[in-house]
């Protein structure tokens, strides 16, 4: 009985290390548009299962990570279409989030649409973790997206940390094969593709765009407590580089990613800011993210 009882703390140790040691902790929510007729809906809470399963059960890097350091983020996967009772189109939309250090803030980093995505699924049936070959679109996506956000989160904590992870999502890319998928977000001829995003995170024409997530999340708002002044400098440094990618590479996905997870933000940051710097601020903003400067209007009280 002893040796039993000192086989199940061990399980129940490894267990516990095991767990600490993944890097993502996402809640996953698959709906179904109500026109929808042809599938049991049985079949989508097995997969939302599956995909939470495939986020936070799977280790992805060589970093140790405890608990309460895992990114944390929502995928909400809507099932849009249903062409027969095996495929499927969907749209999802990704949010990841960072904690702020010395407080209790948590910071949004992405936050992105991706529509129109064709995929085939069955029930039970499992997702494919090679980044080396390609076996469905559901299980490529995901696999893309788990790297990106990595890629994303270490490059707020280092310059240029989610190197590794960038190069792999573009090696997820180059390995589907040519007609294997009529999703088009794998071309790279296709603007504001999945293909086109990372090309632009790993091009050195435009690397300021990575190291002004570093500029703004780590020496901006991890500062924040420590010197407010110097941490908003600091993220106005990162959004001039943003400016810069902008200018180099106009209406680049990549950038409108940045500013769709951090425009909501910034707004509420620099209420509170000295005149000057707010005009310099919104000049940056207007001309990166025309499309919200009724939203940039509040920064001058309008």
């Amino acid at each position: 009985m002893k040796m039993i009882r000192n086989l199940l703390f061990i399980l129940l140790m490894c267990t516990s290390l095991a767990l600490q040691s993944q890097e993502l902790d996402f809640n996953v929510k698959v709906t179904v548009s109500p026109t929808l007729k042809q599938v049991d809906p049985k079949v989508f809470n097995g997969l939302e299962r599956a995909i939470e399963e495939f986020f936070n059960n799977n280790k992805w890097t060589d970093d140790e990570f405890e608990r309460d350091e895992r990114i944390k983020g929502n995928i909400q996967i809507t099932i849009v279409e249903d062409p027969s009772p095996t495929s499927f189109v969907a749209d999802i939309l990704i949010q990841s989030i960072r904690p702020v250090y010395n407080s209790d803030y948590s910071s949004q980093v992405i936050n992105y649409y991706d529509g129109g995505i064709p995929f085939s699924y069955v029930e039970s049936q499992p997702l494919e973790n090679n980044i080396n070959s390609y076996k469905d679109n559901l299980s490529s996506v995901l696999l893309y997206y788990i790297h990106y956000i990595l890629g994303v989160d270490y490059d707020t904590f280092s310059p240029q940390g989610g190197q590794k992870y960038f190069q792999i999502a573009q090696n997820i890319v180059q390995v589907i094969p040519a007609g294997a998928s009529s999703d088009n977000g794998w071309s790279v001829s296709v603007d504001n593709s999945r293909a086109d995003m990372i090309e632009t995170m790993l091009n050195p024409r435009t690397r300021k765009l990575r190291d002004a997530y570093y500029y703004y999340h780590r020496l901006g708002l991890d500062e924040s407590a420590n010197d407010i002044g110097k941490a908003k400098a600091a993220m106005v440094s990162a959004l001039k580089d943003v400016q810069a990618v902008n200018a180099a590479a106009p209406n680049s996905i990549a950038v409108q990613m940045f500013m769709d997870g951090k425009r909501n933000e910034i707004v509420e940051i620099f209420k509170q800011s000295d005149s000057r710097q707010i005009n310099q601020l919104y000049d940056i903003l207007t001309e990166i993210d025309p499309s919200q400067t009724n939203l940039y209007n509040q920064l001058r009280g309008r």
